[in-house]
């Protein structure tokens, strides 16, 4: 099993099948396609299938769960993204130090997810609670409203990004280069 294979983009109360469609699209474009739905407001419709834009296959295997602690059960690590802190104590992570966790983790052999709140709403403090850390993006304060396959489309981006550094291979010494002896 692949590390994308182990990574979940779990979507929590999405309002808007055609948000669900571009979630699909982002991830799928970063070479991820483990899409888990949790309560969504309304079923996939044409509109999600639209705007996945090729991504029909993400949306079409995209488990449908009632709640989140189902979704993340057999998790080893947790990200909730957030946009604004709250009462909740977790560490608050960059993008590509949520992602770099990410990868590393599922690199040995466990299961991990990413989770992405409501539209209007985010995440619940109590959905929060089943994170093991938060994953913010440093988005203008004074306009901080990202829509939610953006901010899909930036974490898959910063996932592709570790799974690249890690698959690289180390570089080669310069020519003539020596290292000094320890």
């Amino acid at each position: 099993m692949t590390v994308s294979a182990r990574i979940r983009f779990v979507l929590v109360g999405t309002q808007h099948p055609g948000n669900i469609g571009a979630a699909a699209r982002a991830m799928k474009t970063m070479g991820q396609a483990r899409l888990v739905l949790v309560a969504p407001e309304r079923a996939l419709d044409e509109d999600a299938y639209r705007r996945s834009a090729g991504a029909e296959d993400v949306l079409q295997q995209a488990p449908v769960l009632g709640t989140l602690a189902e979704a993340v059960a057999d998790c080893r690590l947790v990200l909730g993204c957030t946009a604004r802190s709250r009462r909740v104590s977790l560490e608050e992570l960059l993008p590509a130090d949520g992602a770099q966790r990410l990868v590393a983790a599922a690199a040995e052999q466990a299961e991990v997810a990413l989770v992405f709140g409501r539209e209007r709403t985010g995440l619940t403090n109590e959905e929060l609670q089943l994170c093991h850390a938060a994953v913010h993006i440093p988005s203008d304060p004074a306009f901080s409203s990202l829509n939610l396959a953006a901010a899909v489309q930036v974490l898959a981006y910063e996932l592709r990004l570790a799974q690249l550094r890690d698959a690289a291979p180390a570089p080669a010494p310069e020519p003539g280069f020596r290292e000094a002896p320890a």
